[in-house]
């Protein structure tokens, strides 16, 4: 089986931090976005992972390269016109079934079903998808009684199902696939200026090709600044660390921070993640991310975001802060 991961996109729900770091690089509770997601996936074998990457491929390939030993391939996706391009653009290495997932959403499957309905002959592949109440957002997969799909419409406008596809597949008849891609491509199918994958799936269920829907434990976004300190909350209730001593400091947790972080004369947490290499004094920080190297004196931030190599000095309430920048209120040199 092979991995194909599309994260080639710009990340514009994120700007200022995707000017300088892809988005899958970005830290939530103490790792990469991508960490999260390939250490997921750890009990899996894969002959080969693929990554669909954008202009900064280098990033990416270095993270993967310093972290990881499977087999790679990086391809970089030159236009930017949907996930389903960015999938066909892998067709030349797939001689094997392949999971597909995105890169900005972390999910808990059940392996035991997985690897129970990916060895079902009778069956085509698995699509992952989560209940929700706010169905005319996503893309929502219709199933009958026994959960096989019959159907799948992109942001419907009539309640047909409450059941959002993710963003995780499993495929196994890899030809059809990429044959159903074409299609889209002959016959200009594309919202926007954007060929789906789920529109390819969709070809595929109307011609008899056989979907399971399997629900998710957990399927948490990191697409907007609220989800991505909602998802940082939510991770940190689980996993609070504390690797750095502190002076004269109170540590309210759940929090997780690194390794090589300066703390003195401040109050920090409750949900609070903070990288290797930042130096936080006479400050109060709550309910916010801190990306390496930023330096924060006698600031008080709360739902905040403050990007890699960034100075803050004073004020400010919430503020989502890119990297490299400097932000100074009433400051003496």
């Amino acid at each position: 089986m092979k991995l194909i991961i599309p994260l080639a996109g710009y990340g514009n729900r994120l700007r200022p931090h995707t000017y300088t770091k892809p988005k899958p690089l970005l830290s939530v509770a103490g790792k990469p976005i991508l960490k999260h997601i390939l250490d997921g996936l750890r009990r899996i074998k894969f002959s080969e992972v693929i990554f669909i990457t954008g202009p900064m491929r280098s990033k990416i390939e270095e993270f993967v390269e310093q972290n990881y030993s499977f087999k790679t391939r990086y391809i970089n996706q030159e236009v930017m016109n949907g996930n389903a391009s960015a999938i066909y653009l892998a067709r030349n290495f797939i001689r094997e079934d392949v999971l597909i997932l995105y890169a900005d959403t972390l999910f808990d499957i059940d392996f035991r079903q997985f690897k129970k309905f990916s060895k079902n002959k009778d069956l085509d592949g698995i699509i992952w998808v989560k209940e929700v109440q706010n169905y005319e957002r996503f893309g929502i997969v219709v199933t009958d009684n026994n959960s096989i799909v019959t159907k799948m419409v992109e942001k419907p406008k009539e309640p047909i199902s409450n059941l959002a596809n993710i963003g995780m597949y499993y495929i196994k008849d890899y030809w059809s696939m990429f044959k159903s891609i074409e299609y889209l491509f002959e016959n200009n199918i594309k919202i926007g200026n954007e060929y789906y994958f789920a529109d390819a799936l969709s070809l595929m269920v109307k011609a008899g090709k056989k979907f399971i829907a399997l629900g998710v434990n957990e399927w948490l976004d990191c697409g907007t600044f609220e989800t991505l300190l909602d998802t940082n909350k939510k991770l940190l209730e689980r996993n609070s660390k504390i690797y750095s001593k502190t002076k004269n400091s109170v540590i309210i947790k759940p929090v997780f921070i690194e390794k090589n972080v300066f703390i003195e004369n401040s109050i920090i947490g409750p949900y609070v993640s903070v990288a290797s290499g930042s130096v936080l004094k006479n400050s109060i920080v709550s309910n916010s991310i801190i990306d390496e190297n930023a330096r924060l004196i006698s600031v008080n931030i709360k739902d905040s975001t403050i990007g890699h190599d960034s100075v803050m000095n004073g004020g400010f309430k919430k503020i989502n802060f890119g990297a490299s920048s400097q932000l100074h209120e009433n400051y003496e040199e």
